[in-house]
């Protein structure tokens, strides 16, 4: 396959949680307490960390159990920003006020994902999203309003775009979606303190970056802040660079931010969903020392899976020992 299966809350399970739990009960139970408790945000990075996150319960878990030194290893998953995605087909509301509420408290930037297109992933993996144009109007206003004055980072549909090149989405539905993508971008910088970066894949998907050019422009991207690059995707930081540059240039300078969280070891060649021997990349920072990239992001949260691949669990799922590869074969 071309792309990575992209996380779902609505499929997230926590390591010391016992079954299935809802996508609000995930993202409102992941933020709930945030105010009166702190992360430990990575150097260099303003963005807000969730203090209840899967790794940092995972870790209270296995403090328990005595596993102190695998506890101690997720702490580079857990004391670092990651962002939240929203459950789709809901209101997003709470799970947005909550978490703008927790990093507008340590004044800092709370990351999102915005994922709930019509159509999502061609009903593949990920399937699901606004029963259609009007549904997602009304749940991008309402993922919208809940920003408020908050300081915000969105990355907007990741593989809408995309699933235009490659042609997995139909045509006839390409304008309809450039639209919905278009007036969600426009909704989303109303709020005066939220940036949006619209998805465009990644090197090892769409090959030729001028394919995306014109379903980007008819998508918005000139109201967007710039483009994201590799979310849940393994490519590493100079190939993404490489790539960014090109669509920026043919974009009229437009800036990008890239999704670092699993691409410290690069790709495994042949092995899309759930690599082993994969590492955590660069910390989220907006210190890129590139003029062009505005921050490094994880975007796709690290330890949850990608599918039922490799011995995973289902798309979302929180999946301990993957996590715990990934922290221990990082670089701290």
């Amino acid at each position: 396959m071309s792309r990575l299966i992209h996380p779902l809350a609505a499929l997230a399970v926590l390591g010391l949680a016992a079954g299935c739990t809802s996508a609000a009960d995930v993202d409102e139970a992941s933020v709930a307490g945030a105010a009166s408790r702190k992360g430990n945000p990575a150097p260099a990075s303003p963005f807000w960390v969730d203090p209840d996150s899967p790794a940092a319960q995972q870790i209270e878990l296995w403090e328990r159990e005595g596993r102190t030194q695998d506890a101690q290893l997720l702490r580079r998953i857990a004391d670092r920003p990651a962002a939240l995605w929203p459950p789709g087909e809901t209101d997003p509301g709470p799970t947005v006020r909550t978490a703008t509420a927790a990093a507008s408290a340590e004044g800092r930037t709370a990351l999102f994902v915005a994922y709930d297109i019509p159509h999502r992933d061609c009903g593949q993996h990920s399937a699901g999203g606004a029963s259609d144009a009007d549904a997602y109007r009304d749940w991008i206003g309402r993922f919208a309003d809940a920003l408020g004055q908050s300081k915000a980072l969105v990355v907007l549909e990741p593989d809408a775009v995309a699933h235009i090149v490659d042609g997995c989405t139909p045509a006839d539905l390409h304008a309809e979606r450039e639209q919905l993508l278009s007036e969600a971008i426009q909704r989303l910088k109303r709020q005066p303190n939220t940036k949006v970066y619209l998805d465009a894949g990644n090197p090892s998907w769409i090959k030729d970056p001028d394919k995306l050019v014109e379903p980007l422009r008819r998508a918005g991207i000139a109201e967007a802040d710039g483009f994201a690059l590799n979310v849940s995707n393994f490519q590493t930081d100079e190939v993404t660079k490489e790539y960014g540059r090109l669509l920026s240039r043919d974009l009229g300078g437009k800036h990008f931010v890239i999704d670092t969280s699993r691409n410290g070891n690069g790709p495994l060649p042949g092995v899309w969903c759930n690599p082993p021997g994969r590492a955590l990349g660069a910390a989220p920072t907006t210190e890129t020392g590139d003029p062009a990239v505005d921050a490094y992001l994880w975007v796709k949260r690290p330890g949850e899976s990608d599918g039922t691949c490799e011995g995973g669990p289902a798309a979302g799922q929180w999946w301990p020992e993957y996590a715990l590869t990934l922290a221990r074969n990082s670089r701290g």
